[in-house]
């Protein structure tokens, strides 16, 4: 490049275009591996906050994902199955396709990753983690059948397995991730939780046995039977296929309603809590970057607010090249 052009070129950057090419070869094929490799790791992998190409990526596999999943649902309708079925095929086919790539793909860069950097065991790791297995059982329907040989009716089940790439969206949604970090921190309680709801249903249908046994023999036929009653008076549901005659057995009945509504509240509080910390942890965590880290509006480069005038320089300064005197 001309040096006259370079008068008002920052030095930061003018310093780059000096710089003379790699000699082609063997290490300039392998440097083209690598960064397609981070490439494409940064498009499946990394945060679509301001990554355009991965929040692409995302919409596109969310659209899929629903995509297959109502054409699980539709496939059960038979007029819309016989009449649509070349459209529900060709549908199948590309999604299987397509997650059958994306998988490979994940399984190729996961080794960018510090987690998995070594390429046979850190492949193997990333493989078992729950979304690269959820990945997994997503297009397992498709080989299966090729693999072994399957009865039809054992076939039908193994494609209504197709549902399960509904759990795909936990990859994609911030929501569902949101969802299963409240989940996983708040485990120890919504356990408690449930081990209440479960000995609320032993006590109710124990009393309610007992209670209404010898008046109705059939349907309170033993402890088990009158779990079910149990359950659906717990969850306030009340199907009125079972309902106590005797009146201890409405007595009971009615104390066993008013501590449904209680224990059913206990995992809603629960979780609600669990979304509030959340969301205030990221609220902070956000308030915290833009205090200490500072985003240059012109080469879009990270910094920390303490190298923002250092920055700020290196864009502003420029060399002036004095032309050769001409010694004619």
């Amino acid at each position: 490049m001309d040096p006259q052009n370079l008068l008002q070129i920052p030095v930061m950057w003018r310093d780059r275009l000096q710089q003379p090419a790699p000699p082609a070869g063997r290490g300039e094929t392998i440097t083209t591996y690598e960064s397609l490799k981070k490439s494409v790791f940064h498009v499946m992998e990394e945060e679509v906050d301001g990554n355009t190409p991965a929040r692409l990526f995302n919409y596109f596999m969310i659209f899929l994902i629903v995509l297959n999943v109502a054409i699980v649902v539709l496939e059960t309708v038979p007029w819309l199955y016989a009449q649509y079925f070349w459209f529900f095929t060709t549908i199948d086919v590309i999604s299987f396709a397509a997650f059958t790539v994306e998988y490979i793909l994940r399984l190729w860069v996961c080794t960018t990753s510090p987690l998995y950097k070594n390429p046979v065991t850190g492949r193997i790791r990333y493989a078992t983690t729950p979304f690269a297995l959820i990945d997994l059982l997503a297009i397992a329907p498709f080989y299966l059948p090729f693999i072994f040989p399957i009865d039809l009716r054992f076939l039908r089940i193994i494609r209504l397995f197709r549902i399960i790439r509904v759990l795909k969206l936990g990859r994609y949604s911030e929501a569902v991730r949101t969802f299963g970090r409240v989940i996983n921190k708040k485990k120890e309680q919504l356990v408690i939780t449930l081990s209440i709801l479960l000995i609320a249903i032993l006590v109710a249908s124990t009393l309610m046995y007992y209670a209404e046994h010898d008046a109705q023999p059939v349907l309170f036929a033993s402890i088990p039977h009158a779990m079910w009653w149990a359950l659906v008076t717990l969850a306030t549901v009340g199907y009125g296929d079972m309902y106590p005659v005797t009146a201890l057995g409405r007595v009971i009945g009615g104390i066993v309603l008013i501590v449904g509504v209680a224990i059913f509240a206990l995992p809603t509080a629960v979780l609600a809590a669990g979304f509030f910390e959340e969301t205030e942890k990221e609220l902070r965590e956000e308030e915290s970057y833009r205090q200490e880290n500072v985003v240059c509006p012109t080469c879009g480069h990270h910094f920390t607010a303490g190298e923002s005038k250092s920055h700020d320089t290196a864009h502003t300064k420029t060399e002036v090249f004095e032309p050769p005197e001409n010694k004619e």
